[in-house]
Order: C-alpha cells, then structure tokens, then sequence
C-alpha cells in the first residue's frame, strides 16, 4: 500500500469509528448507519474521479444543512421525543450530515481537519449518551485510528512542502541494491510501521494515564452512570400500594439490579427487602403516620451504620449495583445492619426501608451489610410474652373487612393444632400454599379484592397471598406487616452476581415475636411463585458474559470512588508484604544453602551467568559468521571505505565517457543525467552508506563490483 492510500484509509477509519461509537451509544438509527457505511464505500471508491462534488457544490449542500437541521428539531420535538433527547438526536443527524457531505467531496487538507473534528464531536456525543464497556472498546479503536491519522496527516503535509532537490538526496526507496521491482519499497515498509507507532503512542498514553486513574478517583461517580435508561412505571415501592401492582411490574422483564454476595447463609433463602408497609386499607397498603417517620443517619467514611449484630460470620455481605428507578428506596439483604456508599443523605423509617434522595436517572452501587439470622424455631414457639404498645398499629384492620375473612382464618388454625403464635402464622402459611392458585391474571376485583381472592377467584400472585395471610394474622391477633421487595433472580456464575428483573418482584409478610425482639419472615405465595427460571444455550451463555464485563467496568471504572480507592491500596499493601515476607523466606533458603554447599551454589551461579552470554555468542557466530562476529567497529569502516572508492571509481569512469558533474548536481541528480543503471545503483548506495548511515552485505558489494566491472568493460569497448 503507498503512503497515500494509506492516509486516506487511515482518515477512512477515523470517521467511521467515529460513527460506530455514537451507533452503539444509540444516538443513530440502525438505518442511517448503514446509510452512512454506504456513502463512505462509495466516497472511497470516488477518489479522485470525476465523481467526486467540487468544492463549490459541497458548501450548496452543506449551507443546505442549516433548515434541515431546524426542520429535524422541530420533528423530532413534534414525535413525542424525551425532553432534551429530541436535540440530541436532531445534533447527530446533523453531524453525520456534514460528514457524509465531506466524504463525498474533492478534499482539501482543511477538508480533512473539518472531517477529523466532525469525529471528534460524534465520539464526545457518544460519551454523554453511554459510557459502557462497548464505548470503551469503540473509543480505543478511534483513538488507535485517530493517532495513525494524524501522524500520516503531518507526513502527507511535509512531504509536499519538501522540495524535491533536497529529496534526491535522500536513501533509494529500494531496499536491494538490483531489485527495483521488488513489491515491498521502503515508502510501502514505512507506511506498514504507521499503525505499530500508533498503536504504541496509545499504549504510551494508557500506561501514563493509569497511575493518574487510580490516584483520583471520580468525585461522586460512584452514583452517576447516565444512560437515559431508567425503569419507567416502577410501582409497589411507594408509601401506598393497591392490590396488583406488583403483578403488573412482574410482567416486565427490564434488569433492576445485580447484587454479588459474600458469606449467605445456607439455610436462608436471599430476598431483597425494600418496603414494608403497616396499615391496610381494604384495596391495599399503605404507610401510617408512624411509619412515615424518619430517621437520617450519619456516615463515618462513607458507612451507615443501621444496627449490630452478635457475630461477624453472621454477616451477609452484599454489593449491589442498581439500575436507575423512579423511587427513592434501597434494597438490601433481610435486616440490614450497614450500608456503605457515596451517598449525602440516608434515611431509615419505621419500618426498617432505606431510602436515599430521589434517584432519577442516576446509576448506583453500594454495600450492604446484612444479619440475616433469624430465631430458631424451638424459641419462637416458647415465645408467650405480651406485645409492647408499640406494635398495636400491626393490629389494625378496616371496619368494612369481611368476617368470612377471620373464619377461614380460624379453620386453618384448628386444622393445624396450632397451640402458639408460630405454630398459627406457619398453619396459614402452609394452607395458603396448599389450598390456592398462583398466576400473574389479575381476576379479582370489585371494593374486597382480598375476599374475592379468598372465596372466589382462588388464584393470584404474591400480593393476595401476602395481604391475605398478614390481614388472618391479625385477626388472631398476632402482629405482621407485608414486605414488599423481589426474589434473589437468576444467578450468573460468569459475573458472580444475581441478576434481578422486575418480574422477580415479590411481596411477603414479617410477624413480629416480642420476646426476641425479632420480625421472623413468612412466605405464603406457592412455590410456581417463588421459583426462578434458568437461562440457558448460547445466547444466554453470551448474555451472561456481557453482564459481567459491564459489572467490571461500572465497579473498577466508572464507580471508583474513595473506598474503591482504600480497597486498592490495602489490596496492594497486603500483596507487598505478602512478597516481602516470601522474599524474605527465600533467602533464608539461599543463605542456608551457601552456608551448607558453597562451592555447588558458586556453580550454578556462574553457569548461569555464562549460559546466556554462550547462546548470544552462538547466534552471533550463526548470523555473522567467525571473522564478522570478531569484528566489532571495524566491519562498517571497511564497507565505508569499500563504498567510497566504489563511487570514485565510477566518477572516474563516467569522465572517460564524457559525464562531468556540475557544482550544483547533488550524487544522485548527476547520476539520473547519464541515464545509466550501473551509476544509478552505485550512487543510491553511496548515498545510503554515505549520509543513510547503512552497511552494505557481501553480496551488495558484490553486485556492486559487477556493475563496475560492466561500466569499465562499455569504457574500453567503446571506439
């Protein structure tokens, strides 16, 4: 390839990378991409044809841009656009607009630095749209494209300022001395070089720029990964919930969070708590005055401390990583104790949810630390002691609620031999399991959805059979709350972390036991309702691996904040002792072994210092030969001298002929007016001995000598 088709394929690739970020950032239709992919094959097919626009006709379309650019705007504002996405769109439009245009034009070198900065504007409109790892990978090969360009861009230019007297003067493009049709020039070997430079300027600037990511960290990127794609219509994790809501967000499928954890415990199935809600209304749930009360914790470095626990190991350590949601809560591990995060604020209601400000379109990762044990089931039967006055509210029930209600409560009960408060909540829960449907259809209804769920319709979803075992409970005057939160979701083994969608919402019930002190979990939804599917095949292999990268890449990039930072540097720390004292171990070794067997260690010391200056001496005898590889300064000065009187030689030869060089000839331009190939030869490798600094082979000189030889033989033939 010559220098300038590279140059331009290199320009090519730049503008194309370019396009290919703001594609996969969704700032561009799948249609106008291919649209563009055409109309730069066909602008590099019309290179330097008649078929390229003239500059005039350029600037037409161009100026032409402006109404269309307006008209897009208006369009795109008119179609229902989010608010601030439809300008953005309307700016893409317009940036792949004057860059086809560009491409399709005669190009001058200002052409070319408009094109570079229409790039550049895509790449920066690609990085307010995503910043994902697929951004990552697209604006690694614009900059690999973009660096090649610009070096190629500042050759193309010197190279015609240069004059050509002074590039006469320069080495033969030849790399042979005979071989003038040999494919590979000098021009084409240079030009091959051009990526391997760029590549290690980029390379260059990663490695300096590295030291300079982990010093400072994003300030507050721990909660920013902005993509405009924040779950709409997320309900039943507010302060009211009516009865269906969670099955309507159960039949989206949308990511809410990955959660990676450490230390569950076997026996414990992992739910994430958001929301418990205390008063029913008769159609649903909602939060009393009580519970509404808050309580804003403070941080100690980042860590809000929510309660204790008795024992370390019984910690269950989580990191979640939480997709943008219109609502305020967090979730985390039953009875959280910390929450560790980049947050300002953090409030705790009554009722044990956690809440930050509103999070809009924010990305979040925090921790969360969790003491998930629970009574053992010997003490929870034993427990018999009164209810303080402040769970009466968990008592409560609407004066319209229908006695068949308390009736189907107590049968269960007396079904079972229910002697203790356990023994009744675990009879209602296992009868509702048993003697009822699960499905996501929505069929009861009218102004008692529960009763028409208990004595109707006898099918729903996690929402009647939480509501409804919660409402029995306090019939029989035992205390409970209904929690609202989702499933541990599907497991991916390739990140490590449970993957949550907003059809594993689900809702459950929290009784509460006065002598523990505890609010013990109850699930009454049957098991078709609490079971998770498995993805599987190929697709679902890749799905999984791409979550991964993400998960990385939002952890370790965009959310590396100061305790990422501290992780690090303890991570670190930990590794250097770790070497420190390994090092240390070894030459305990070393000196036990001198101490032991001095002369065997002198041995294998040395055979290891003469065995890599052996096999450099093989190869240099192998490569060189004996008397070559002997020789240090003194080879080059003696192809030098060779190839100086090899030039005086033909000089004097080219005399008897006729040829006298003119002062202002330079070697190679004298050579060119005799037109003779055997000077030609002999001066392009002067030059390159002379002013190249190169050595000439045995067979350089060689061929060399024969030309001479040729030349001298036409001198004495001639008449």
């Amino acid at each position: 390839m010559s220098f300038e088709k590279y140059f331009k394929a290199s320009s090519y690739a730049t503008i194309v990378s370019a396009m290919l970020a703001l594609f996969l950032a969704g700032g561009l239709h799948f249609g106008l991409a291919i649209c563009f992919a055409a109309v730069a094959v066909l602008a590099w097919k019309f290179e330097d044809t008649k078929w390229q626009l003239s500059e005039r006709t350029g600037l037409l379309v161009v100026l032409l841009s402006v109404p269309l650019f307006i008209i897009d705007w208006q369009f795109q504002k008119a179609t229902g656009e989010p608010a601030g996405r439809f300008g953005v769109t309307a700016l893409a439009h317009l940036i792949i607009f004057l860059a086809a245009v560009k491409l399709l034009q005669v190009k001058k070198d200002r052409d070319w630095v408009f094109l570079y900065l229409i790039s550049f504007f895509e790449v920066l409109l690609a990085a307010g749209l995503s910043f994902s790892p697929v951004f990552l990978g697209t604006l690694t090969l614009y900059l690999l494209c973009v660096l090649s360009t610009i070096i190629a861009f500042e050759i193309h230019k010197g190279k015609r300022s240069m004059p050509e007297a002074e590039t006469r003067l320069l080495v033969a493009p030849d790399s042979r001395i005979f071989n003038v049709s040999r494919p590979r020039s000098r021009r084409q070997v240079e030009a091959t070089r051009l990526p391997w430079v760029a590549l290690t300027l980029m390379l260059l600037i990663f490695v300096l720029a590295l030291p300079l990511f982990l010093i400072a960290p994003r300030s507050g990127a721990a909660a920013l990964l902005r993509g405009g794609s924040g779950l709409s219509n997320f309900v039943g994790f507010s302060e009211t919930v009516n009865l269906g809501e969670i099955g309507t967000l159960k039949r989206d499928n949308a990511v809410v969070m990955h959660v990676r954890v450490e230390g569950t415990p076997a026996s414990k199935p992992l739910r994430w708590r958001g929301i418990a809600l205390d008063e029913y209304t008769g159609r649903g749930w909602r939060k009393s005055q009580v519970a509404r009360r808050t309580e804003q914790k403070t941080s100690e470095r980042g860590l809000f401390q929510l309660g204790t626990t008795e024992a370390l190991n019984r910690v269950t350590a989580q990191t979640v990583f939480l997709e943008p949601i219109e609502s305020p809560v967090l979730f985390a591990a039953t009875r959280p104790i910390a929450i560790q995060g980049d947050f300002q604020v953090l409030r705790v209601d009554a009722e044990g949810s956690i809440q930050v400000r509103k999070l809009g379109f924010d990305r979040l990762m925090y921790k969360a630390l969790s003491d998930m044990t629970e009574p053992d089931v010997a003490t929870l039967q034993r427990d018999r002691q009164r209810y303080p006055a402040s769970v009466e509210r968990y008592l409560q029930l609407p004066d319209s609620l229908d006695p068949r209600i308390e009736a189907r409560a107590n049968a269960m009960v007396v079904n079972a031999h229910a002697r203790n408060r356990y023994d009744v909540a675990k009879a209602i829960e296992t009868q509702l399991q048993q003697d009822y449907g699960y499905s996501l259809d929505m069929k009861a209804t009218g102004p008692d959805p529960l009763a028409d769920f208990l004595f109707n319709v006898q099918a729903g979803h996690c929402e009647y059979f939480s509501t409804a075992m919660a409402v029995m409970l306090r019939t029989h005057g035992i205390p409970a709350r209904v929690v609202n939160g989702f499933l541990p979701g599907e497991y991916n083994e390739a990140a490590d972390v449970y993957t949550v969608r907003q059809s594993d919402a689900h809702s459950w019930v929290e009784v509460y036991f006065p002598e523990s002190r505890s609010w013990v979990t109850f699930d009454p939804t049957p098991a078709a309702g609490r079971t998770e599917p498995v993805s599987s095949g190929i697709v679902a292999q890749l799905g999984k691996y791409a979550a991964a990268l993400e998960l990385i890449w939002f952890q370790y990039v965009v959310g590396y904040d100061k305790q990422e930072q501290r992780s690090l540097a303890n991570y670190l720390n930990s590794q250097l002792f770790e070497f420190r004292r390994t090092l240390s171990a070894m030459l305990a070794v070393a000196r036990g072994a001198v101490d032991s067997q001095p002369y065997l260690i002198i041995t294998i010391l040395a055979a290891l210092i003469l065995l890599p200056l052996l096999l450099f001496a093989i190869t240099r005898v192998r490569r060189l030969g004996w008397r070559r590889a002997l020789l240090v300064e003194a080879e080059p000065a003696i192809h030098k001298r060779s190839v100086i009187v090899f030039y005086e030689r033909m000089m004097q030869l080219l005399e008897q002929r006729g040829f006298q060089r003119d002062a202002y000839l330079t070697p190679l331009e004298f050579a060119g007016t005799t037109n003779l190939n055997a000077a030609m030869e002999v001066t392009r490798a002067y030059n390159r001995v002379r002013f190249g600094g190169q050595e000439l082979s045995k067979k350089e000189i060689s061929e060399i000598e024969e030309a001479l030889n040729e030349l001298e033989a036409d001198v004495f033939d001639k008449p």
